[in-house]
């Protein structure tokens, strides 16, 4: 993706150890980590959005689907869950 190589990799973990230190460098890596984590969880909310919008937009205008059936009822009042496209990668 960034195409980094091994040399690269070092240079940046060493400059982090000195900037952060050895005994916070484990909770950055984490804090990092969640931080990625939940910027990937969100941007695959968005896209499944999209997805489903765009989807029920071309049913409703081939006619396939009368614009109030695109909606599933809840029976208690949560929103559904949100599904992750077929396309979207695994999650750790």
């Amino acid at each position: 993706m960034f195409n980094i190589g091994p040399m690269e990799l070092i240079v940046i973990l060493l400059v982090a150890l000195i900037i952060v230190g050895p005994k916070r460098l484990p909770e950055v890596g984490r804090s990092i980590g969640k931080s990625l984590r939940e910027l990937r969880r969100a941007t695959d909310e968005v896209r499944y959005s999209f997805e489903t919008s765009l989807d029920d937009d071309e049913r409703e205008a081939d006619g396939d689907v009368a614009p109030d059936a695109t909606e599933e009822p809840s029976d208690n009042g949560a929103e559904p869950a949100i599904r992750p496209s077929a396309s979207s990668p695994d999650k750790d």
